[in-house]
């Protein structure tokens, strides 16, 4: 089963909502009412449970011939979780597709030479505890924000997210002979593997941007590998007199303390 998928201007892999009700079979005098349910219904993102945010999960489809009936360009993701929480008897298999499409998106780089520099000066400005906390600050709050204004679910979804959770830290660090107590997950980091801290920031820093899960981490995988190249160091910039900081973009790091939601 396969459908028509589109890339936005933005890169994102998207389906139209025309084809995904033909997909599923559902009769077309229902189209109208299905769709606006679709876009007010609630899922579970990858990054929380929420509803569709306009221009980050779906979009207005402009047609010339203003008398069709409206279509909408829909993200893969949101699409399967329609799917999946459609009646259809063939939800499962499209949502499968639509599932390898989503991961296919998530594990692809294309990236030129310039945006590999702006990568390499992202992951240095990384390197400051400044930059980490204020990365990891943004994308808490777009995470609050899309939920309902409340952060209870914070730490289990980021541990979804980056591959560990505390505990798992802990037990990590108790089976080294060191102790846990009263260090944070950044702390510990600090001991077990310190790229780690940049790899986490760079995936906050794509995950406030509204970039989808899978690419966040592949740039955060991607972001450690080169920090490893680079044999880069992590330091407390808020310390005077750091002699082992490297040379960093003044610009970008302060547009990364400051939260700016713009493309580095």
């Amino acid at each position: 089963m396969e459908i028509a998928v589109f890339t936005s201007q933005k890169g994102t892999k998207v389906v139209t909502a025309m084809d995904l009700h033909q997909m599923l079979e559902l009769g077309n005098h229902h189209y109208g009412v299905n769709v606006r349910r679709w876009l007010k219904d609630v899922y579970q993102f990858q990054d929380g449970i929420r509803r569709p945010v306009v221009m980050k999960d779906y979009a207005l489809r402009k047609q010339k011939d203003l008398s069709v009936v409206e279509d909408y360009y829909l993200s893969v993701e949101l699409a399967k979780l329609i799917a999946l929480q459609s009646k259809s008897k063939a939800k499962l298999k499209l949502a499968r597709y639509l599932q390898e499409i989503e991961h296919t998106e998530g594990n692809q780089m294309p990236l030129n030479r310039e945006e590999v520099m702006n990568m390499i000066e992202l992951v240095k400005a990384m390197s400051m505890r400044s930059c980490q906390e204020a990365a990891e600050q943004r994308h808490l709050e777009v995470y609050t924000n899309r939920n309902g204004n409340s952060s209870g679910n914070w730490w289990n979804y980021r541990a979804s997210l980056l591959g560990y959770s505390a505990e798992d830290l802990r037990t990590r660090m108790e089976n080294k002979g060191m102790g846990s107590k009263g260090k944070t997950q950044r702390q510990m980091l600090q001991y077990l593997d310190p790229l780690e801290t940049i790899r986490t920031a760079i995936i906050d820093h794509f995950m406030a941007l509204g970039k989808m899960a899978p690419f966040a981490r592949a740039m955060g995988d991607l972001a450690k590998n080169l920090a490893q190249q680079l044999e880069l160091e992590i330091f407390d910039d808020r310390l005077a007199g750091n002699m082992f900081a490297p040379e960093i973009n003044t610009a970008l790091v302060q547009q990364v303390k400051s939260m700016q939601r713009e493309r580095a």
